[in-house]
This record gives C-alpha cells, structure tokens and sequence, in this order.
C-alpha cells in the first residue's frame, strides 16, 4: 500500500504547464484547508482571490444541493430564470444594464473585447479596434487576453502578436494620451493590479481615464475578476473613485465561490452592437452556476462584510508595515487595496512562499518580486493576527538566509 503521508507525486498524464506544490488538500472548513494527511493550513490564497466566503460556505453548498436535485444544464436557446435573477442582481448593484455570464475571467474578458468592437463597428467606424493596455497586467490565458495583457512571455510559442492590442506603461499618462488614435477602442485596466504586483490605481486617475475615454469617444473596460466583489472593501474596486464608473467590467472568480462563473457587464450603450448571434456559450449562465453565484453575491453584497474588510485590511496594512520596517533586508514595500495585498521583497518570492508554507501559511505569487495575501473576506482578526505571525517567521527565516549567504 502507498505511503498516505508521502508528498503527492505529479502525473504523467497532466499537462506540465505548472510548477505545483507537492500539496494536495482533501478538505476544506472557513479560512482552513486540510492535507490528504490531515495538516492544516491557514488559507491566504483563497484559490487566488476565488474563496471568498471561505470553503464549505453552508450557504453555497447548499444552493448547489438544491439546484443539482433540479437541472444542471439546459442551453442559452431556452430562458433561463436564474439567469434573470442573477443579472438583475449585478446590474441593480453597479453601473451596468446588461450582462453576458461565462465560466470563467478569460471569457468574460474576450466577450469584453468583442463588445468594445462591436460598438464602434455598429457606429459605423469598423476602424476602431484597438485595446490599450499596460505592463504587468493580467487579463487571462486565451489568445486574446494573452494579447491584451502586458506579459510577452505568455505570448511565447504562440505565434505573432495580435492586431489591435496597444501596450503602454503603467502610470504614463503622457504616453497614454498620445496613444490614443482614430483606431482605438477601448482602455483596458485592473482597478488593482493582481498578478502584475498589487498595484492599485489611484482615484484620481480613475477619474481621468473615464473622463479621457468620454472626449476621445472610446469606451472604459475594467477588469476586476480578482479586485471585484467586495476584495477591496467595496463591492467593486471603481466605486472607491467618483464618477470613474466604466462602460464595460469583467467579473469572474469570487463570484462562484470556486464554483465556475464569469460574467461581462456593461452598459446598454456600449452592448448596443451585440445582437442575437454576436457571441454565445455553451454552458455559460446554466441553472446550476447561476444558483451558485445568486447565493455567493447575496452574501457578497451585504454591508457588514465590506466593513469587516475594511477592518481587517486596515490591521494588516498597520502590520505588515511594522514588518517593512523591522525587516528592511526582506520586505520593500506593502500595496494593493483591501484584502488584495501586495508584498514586494527583496529576497526571491518563490523562496518566501515556501518559508510561508513552513509556518502552514498559503500566500500567492506575483509579479515585480511580490507575494500577495488574498484570504477569504471571511477572514477574522484572529486569524489574521495568527496570518502576521506566521509573516513573521517568514520573514525571520529570509532574514537568517540573507545573513549566512
């Protein structure tokens, strides 16, 4: 019989497109997940940013055994009423007046692409298609979105660039304005920067892009699949800024709670040009995701969590402060918005998450050297003081092997 308690040994038969941790989690309970060998870890990751009621919320499972016992699926040809429900409840929160669901952040960002261009090809200036984006962003792994984010290295082996996707840098708005042409479309940018290092956009320049978008005649996409739904202590990143709302926003991850759903919502001006058989998904917006993310976003929506995260964030940003300044040889700065955390390092990243993972800690990586804590909005100050504990140790354990190098 194999060793329970050995290391989990990855198959041959997976794609080898990822680096794992020889981690595997049979169970989870709130912030907790639990080994095939019954350790415990305190969750910071969250699935990146998915988790966000914490895992086995009773709430979620039990709308997945309610609908499961019902229908799973039938097609976008046929009404779908949870579909009614739920995009009633999206457009009700935000700026939006229509929404497209999907099953994932990349699809939801595709079908905001496609939406940008249609808009302007519907107006009579097939011209405009041009998305500007900017370095260390993020927008999903499909063909396009790996051209819409500003990595080349997710481009590599895929063949040429794209058409129509401009890249600027992050923070140059000289640049930004200047790029600005008869063919553009669209801005597309993350509120608060994920993957490219937790980088959260001031309001003000919020409130210039919308105003930059509004003379030049082009349309504003947000993407918060990872900042959106209540990360940064408001139900989304835009409504920190004033008068910053977009024309088009892509959601996704928190809105499942890991359950796959993804959504693109925008407003009934920009989604103008998107008529029937414009777009489509086979399983997009099927009764049993729907239930799932009805009940994730009714919880989501409610105002004592929001403030619950303002709180904790505003711990954590007070702590890890003290850590930036206790630990100067390891931590360079602390970033992000809410519970979107950024930690930029001065030792390699990829070695301070395994001395998180010593403690029992699970923190993500991130771009520009940095780790990023995205725990469960459900998240405790207990917890996140066990959380900065264990930071601690982490960082001590840095410190000692910058010192004996």
């Amino acid at each position: 019989m194999a060793d329970q308690s050995a290391p989990p040994v990855p198959s041959d038969h997976i794609m080898g497109v990822y680096s794992r941790t020889p981690l595997a989690f049979e169970r989870g309970e709130g912030v907790r997940l639990y080994t095939t060998d019954g350790v415990a870890y305190l969750d910071c990751m969250a699935g990146i940013a998915v988790t966000a009621l914490g895992h086995s919320h009773p709430k979620l499972i039990q709308a997945v055994k309610d609908q499961a016992e019902k229908l799973w699926h039938t097609s976008n040809i046929f009404t779908i009423p949870q579909q009614e429900k739920l995009a009633t409840a999206l457009t009700d929160a935000t700026f939006a007046d229509v929404v497209f669901f999907t099953n994932s952040g990349t699809e939801a960002i595709e079908c905001a692409i496609k939406t940008a261009r249609k808009y302007h090809w519907a107006r009579g200036n097939p011209e405009r298609i041009d998305i500007i984006g900017f370095d260390g962003s993020f927008h999903g792994r499909t063909l396009a979105a790996v051209n819409a984010s500003g990595n080349a290295s997710y481009l590599e082996g895929f063949g040429p660039p794209m058409p129509g996707f401009v890249h600027l840098p992050y923070g140059d708005h000289e640049a930004l304005k200047a790029a600005i042409g008869p063919t553009t479309a669209a801005i597309l940018i993350e509120p608060v920067q994920g993957e490219g290092g937790a980088r959260a956009l001031p309001n003000v320049c919020m409130r210039g892009l919308r105003q930059l978008c509004d003379q030049a005649g082009i349309l504003l996409i947000y993407d918060e699949i990872q900042c959106g739904l209540g990360r940064t202590g408001k139900l989304f990143a835009y409504e920190w800024a004033e008068d910053a709302a977009p024309d088009i926003m892509a959601v996704a991850k928190a809105l499942g709670g890991g359950f796959p759903v993804g959504a693109c919502l925008a407003t009934a001006k920009a989604a103008a040009g998107m008529t029937p058989g414009s777009h489509g998904s086979t399983y997009g917006g099927n009764p049993l995701a729907m239930a799932v993310g009805l009940a994730s976003l009714e919880e989501l929506v409610k105002p004592e969590l929001l403030a619950h995260v303002r709180e904790v964030a505003g711990y954590f940003n007070q702590q890890l402060t003290g850590l930036k300044d206790r630990f100067p040889d390891v931590v360079v700065d602390i970033r992000g918005k809410g519970l979107l955390i950024g930690i930029k390092l001065a030792t390699p990243n990829r070695e301070f998450m395994q001395h998180a993972r010593d403690q029992h800690l699970l923190i993500a990586g991130g771009g520009d050297n940095c780790v990023r804590l995205l725990p469960p909005l459900t998240l405790t100050l207990e917890e996140a003081r066990e959380a900065i504990t264990s930071l601690e140790r982490a960082c001590e354990a840095a410190q000692a092997k910058v010192k004996a190098a």
